[in-house]
């Protein structure tokens, strides 16, 4: 019989964090032994409003919680401004750290690729766990090879915090591998509203919208003569995220580096 992988989720309450406890609890080889949470020091998640009949400690101390409990993978759903601090504890304790947060630069991946390949465990930052905007941004990727004119459209709930979002972004980087940097509209445009445009990312332009009742959705844009290109995402309902998130654990499992994104875990 398999060992079950002992879990911790931290943001258990947040709309991506339900379900992720969801998911543990119902996935016969993981085992949730622990969440971490700004709140509810002490009592025990089932104690909680919507989370019935689901058994696990609630700490809101990480370090302390790695030290007192047995954890294999930690799944963040927290926000960006501590997703490097909870990977941070997570390899101090030999855990490894699962993330679906945003707002880490370029330094902050290759700093934490290091102590994850110096202390030889698998970690996984992932600005979007539906396989389906996987799938999206590698096809955008293959079609930019032909259509280098793209822009970007994506909306999301009103409650996100950050702009745009790291799905986004992760899409721009892709593209910006197979196609050079270039200024994209009339060359003398100008701007009668300040960010008309959108963000500027290598000539690509990235448009942000942000409404009730959006969970998250993206389309790529791309134009050439006389025709246009859009792949387009939608993720009707958190559960969406589910299959990557448990990917994710599994491959985090079997490596010993830190991968950012799915995609490089997804043939």
């Amino acid at each position: 019989m398999m060992n079950k992988v002992k879990i911790v989720v931290a943001g258990p309450r947040g709309n991506m964090g339900k379900e992720a406890v969801k998911m543990v609890s119902e996935t016969e080889h993981f085992s949730l032994v622990a969440v971490v949470d700004s709140k509810h020091e002490g009592m025990n998640l089932s104690e909680i409003e919507g989370f019935h009949g689901i058994d696990a400690p609630v700490y809101i101390d990480m370090q302390k919680c790695f030290e007192e409990l047995d954890v294999d993978v930690l799944i963040d759903l927290t926000a960006p401004a501590f997703g490097r601090k909870h990977m941070e504890i997570a390899f101090a304790n030999g855990v490894r750290p699962v993330v679906g947060t945003t707002g880490f630069t370029d330094s902050d991946i290759s700093e934490l690729r290091a102590i994850a390949e110096e202390k030889g465990l698998g970690a996984i930052i992932a600005p979007n766990f539906a396989i389906g905007a996987i799938l999206m941004m590698k096809f955008s990727q293959l079609a930019a090879k032909y259509l280098p004119d793209v822009e970007i459209i994506e909306q999301h709930h009103d409650r996100k915090l950050d702009a745009p979002s790291g799905t986004a972004i992760k899409t721009a980087q892709l593209i910006s591998e197979v196609r050079a940097e270039k200024a994209q509209g009339h060359p003398n445009e100008t701007e009668e509203l300040q960010g008309a445009r959108g963000a500027d990312f290598e000539g690509m332009r990235i448009h942000s919208v942000r409404l009730p009742g959006r969970v998250a959705h993206q389309e790529v844009i791309f134009g050439g003569e006389g025709q246009t290109l859009t792949i387009r995402h939608d993720s009707i309902n958190r559960a969406s995220f589910m299959p990557g998130v448990k990917l994710a654990v599994e491959s985090a499992l079997k490596i010993d580096t830190l991968v950012y994104g799915l995609e490089h875990i997804i043939e």
